[in-house]
This record gives C-alpha cells, structure tokens and sequence, in this order.
C-alpha cells in the first residue's frame, strides 16, 4: 500500500518537470504505459519484491522502458524511485500522477456499470447529461463496466457519491419498503 502522502508528493514533482520541459503529454503516455506495465503480476512482483536487488530492478525497467520508447525524463524518474527506495511505491505514485493530471487538465473520472454493453451513442448522451448538470467537469473520462447482476439501468460513480439507478437497487428498495410495518391498516381487536 502506497503512502498517499509519499505518492502525492513524488506524483507533484513529476507533474511539475514536465510541465518545465514542455512534456507534459508524452510523460503521461509513458505513465500510462508503465501502469499497463503494472497490471502485469510478475512486473509488479519486481517491484515489490525485497530479494531482487535494486541495481537488478533499474536494469530490467531500463530495457522496458527502452522498448516502450520512453522519454529520458521518465527513465530519470524511475531511476530516481529506485534509488531512492520508492519502487514499492512506483505504481501508487504513477497513479497519483494521473489523478494530479486530470485535475490540471480539468478531465472528470465517471465509473459506468450497466448491466448490458451501451451504444456509443448512449455513452455520448450520459456525458453530455452529466456535463449538462454542472456535476462534472467539461471533459469526462467515461470507464464501463458490465455487471449483468443490475438486471437494467446502471450505476455511476464520481466525486465520491454513487448514483443508483439499476434495477436490482430499486427491487431492493422495493423490498424494503413492503417489509416496514402498514401503520395504516386498521388494527383487529379481539
């Protein structure tokens, strides 16, 4: 687990160099590349791991890095992580990168799961509704999932707050509410 702090920090200074050198843009495809990295088990075991040795790690990513073409600036970075100590943390910190730069670049995340895949057209008009309400920024990164236990409709996420309209959430609902006592039937005496 990532030191939020620690990724927050490392992610800011990485930020900042790039916006400098006028790179900002290539650094976050080579940060998107290494995240793709990540999602690798045994990429991420190396990283985490403490018996490798770190001159080890610096030359395994050195050759990934030269095969993804990366900038010399995020070669330097990831040799500054691992000299630092910080490779454990590389994958939260390249995270947070991402997260400081949708918020530079005024880019909401939207977490869609619906119960069936959605037409591209259905995912034009979610954006433009939400766009439309003021809730999130101009530009929306629309991740999809499908989940076929929502039975219909979908659930949205950003910002912290959940919007719920699947059709298992309103059963539920449903349910809950036939469960609670009628304190308008008449009650029998005997």
């Amino acid at each position: 687990m990532t030191n939020s702090r620690v990724a927050s920090r490392y992610a800011q200074s990485l930020i900042e160099l790039a916006q400098e050198r006028d790179q900002l843009e290539v650094i976050k495809a080579d940060v998107d590349t290494l995240l793709a990295m990540g999602k690798n088990r045994d990429f991420a075991l190396l990283l985490s791991s403490p018996v490798v040795n770190p001159s080890k790690k610096q030359a395994v990513l050195t050759q990934l890095l030269d095969k993804a073409n990366a900038q010399q600036l995020t070669r330097l970075y990831v040799k500054l992580l691992i000299d630092k100590g910080r490779e454990v943390d590389m994958l939260g910190i390249l995270r947070e990168f991402i997260s400081q730069y949708k918020t530079i670049k005024h880019i909401s995340t939207v977490k869609m799961t619906s119960a069936a895949p959605l037409t591209a057209d259905t995912l034009a008009a979610v954006k433009r509704q939400l766009v439309a309400s003021g809730k999130t920024e101009a530009t929306i990164d629309l991740q999809t999932q499908i989940n076929p236990d929502l039975i219909g409709g979908f659930i949205l996420e950003f910002d912290g707050k959940v919007y719920d309209a699947s059709v298992s959430h309103k059963l539920k609902n449903m349910k809950d509410e036939l469960r609670k006592p009628n304190l308008y039937v008449n009650q029998i005496t005997e």
